[in-house]
């Protein structure tokens, strides 16, 4: 069982199906779900009287066992259903619960549980019900979604309804959804929790970017050894410095700025290589390169860019570099990671022919088609491989929509691919410590104090 694996709603409906296969009764796997969420929405009511909103589906169902284990934990407990039961187990569901149902009503309370439509649903709740839902979560003090917030479309995130609640707990059943992960759906779930259900993992199945595990240099490493990390200067060097004051806090033994000339502001810890391009970049000890922060949009960007992807071993390519990205650059079989921003992704999914909607549709399009590993950054951020891997970030703080925070995730991409991960491997650890450093940075930080806290972040992965 993987508990970090985001499923659509088809593959959550082929996983719950080969457990019926296996002898599993939908009634039963709905008393392990229910059950389960169920002792979560125990404890938050605390004693306290709950109102469950039941639909006629299996997820309305999971509301009718959800009801009957409050009941019997002690909880005083009231249903309303607006439809009746249109499932053999939502019924039998509705039949131990054994009490009364009421299909409106004005009450209200401490805890409403809304389980009125859940992962299936992808189309908006009509008027009636979405009046009932907003007017219980006004009536009711704490309100918990089971599965996936009504109105809330689960393979996408979008927002089905306007005026939806908000909730303070979402109870994901068996599987995290897209929904789970996605805006503007994600912002409406307040905390999150996963009530596992025996899923078995899903071959191609998404995963939740989650904390990596990262190791202390051997005993015999030496600056090389730990990874040597070439970053290409431009027109605009600070934002070069940012990624090399990242990308030493990420791991890499050495840190090279790749310039003409060294920018009076370089601190002593950074050498500056003033060596020619090609040549300092076809050193043999070269891990990775890094191109596009601060590098400028003109003749001589561009000539700087056909050289990294002529002569880096791997390359991280960020900022300037993928707006001067086409695809007849990409003639060497290379291993590439695109950290693209919203306007970025667009730019080149224009220049590579790539016609979809929304960040992720774009990033998994994107990658298929260039070979590259797209790390699409946002509120949001997924990354995507050729392959068809896909892996989804945590959110972050909101404060890291500072301009000069893309720098230091590309330094800190660049400095894990030279200690020897691959891109997209490198990717989600970048996606981690850069969202866990801006955690520890605090409120209003400025990209430089997000990159001193960048080798905290780190030190919590060993």
């Amino acid at each position: 069982m993987s508990l970090s694996q985001v499923l659509t709603a088809e593959q959550m409906r082929a996983a719950e199906q080969a457990l019926f296969d296996e002898g599993i009764s939908v009634s039963d796997l709905m008393e392990t779900a229910a059950g389960g969420a169920a002792e979560w929405i125990r404890r938050v009511a605390a004693g306290r009287p709950v109102t469950v909103l039941c639909g006629p589906g299996n997820n309305g169902g999971d509301g009718y066992v959800i009801a009957r284990r409050l009941r019997d934990a002690g909880n005083s407990v009231t249903v309303i259903a607006p439809l009746a039961p249109a499932t053999d187990a939502a019924k039998e569901a509705k039949r131990r619960w054994g009490g009364a149902v009421v299909t409106s009503g004005a009450t209200g309370g401490d805890v409403v549980v809304d389980c009125l439509f859940g992962s299936g649903l992808a189309r908006p709740l009509i008027p009636e019900h979405a009046l009932l839902l907003r007017d219980l979560a006004a009536r009711h003090r704490y309100r918990v979604a089971v599965d996936v917030p009504s109105g809330i479309a689960s393979d996408s995130g979008a927002v089905l309804n306007e005026k939806l609640p908000a909730y303070d707990v979402t109870l994901a059943l068996g599987a995290w959804k897209f929904a789970h992960w996605s805006l503007p759906g994600r912002a409406l779930m307040g905390q999150m929790r996963l009530v596992p259900i025996g899923i078995a993992g899903v071959d191609g199945a998404a995963q939740v970017v989650s904390r990596p595990k990262l190791f202390v240099p051997p005993a015999d490493s030496h600056k090389y050894r730990r990874g040597l990390l070439g970053i290409v200067g431009g027109a605009m060097p600070g934002a070069s410095l940012l990624a090399a004051a990242a990308a030493q806090g990420a791991g890499a033994g050495y840190v090279k700025l790749l310039a003409s000339q060294a920018d009076p502001r370089t601190p002593p810890d950074v050498v500056t290589d003033s060596a020619p391009l090609d040549e300092a970049l076809s050193d043999p000890r070269m891990a990775t390169a890094l191109v596009g922060p601060g590098l400028g949009r003109d003749a001589s960007a561009l000539a700087k860019l056909s050289e990294a992807l002529a002569h880096a071993k791997t390359l991280v390519l960020d900022a300037d570099a993928l707006v001067l990205l086409a695809p007849a650059m990409l003639a060497r079989d290379l291993p590439i990671l695109a950290t693209p921003h919203d306007g970025e992704l667009e730019a080149l999914c224009r220049a590579f022919g790539v016609i979809a909607e929304g960040r992720r549709a774009r990033a998994v399009a994107l990658a298929r088609v260039s070979g590259m590993v797209v790390l699409a950054k946002g509120p949001d951020s997924v990354i995507a491989a050729p392959d068809g891997r896909l892996a989804l970030g945590i959110p972050a703080p909101s404060w890291l929509s500072v301009a000069g925070t893309g720098d230091v995730l590309a330094g800190i991409a660049a400095s894990r691919m030279a200690t020897g991960s691959d891109p997209f491997s490198a990717a989600c650890e970048a996606l981690w410590l850069h969202g866990d450093a801006a955690r520890r940075a605090g409120p209003a930080f400025t990209p430089s104090q997000l990159a001193e806290r960048v080798s905290e972040a780190l030190a919590a992965c060993l």
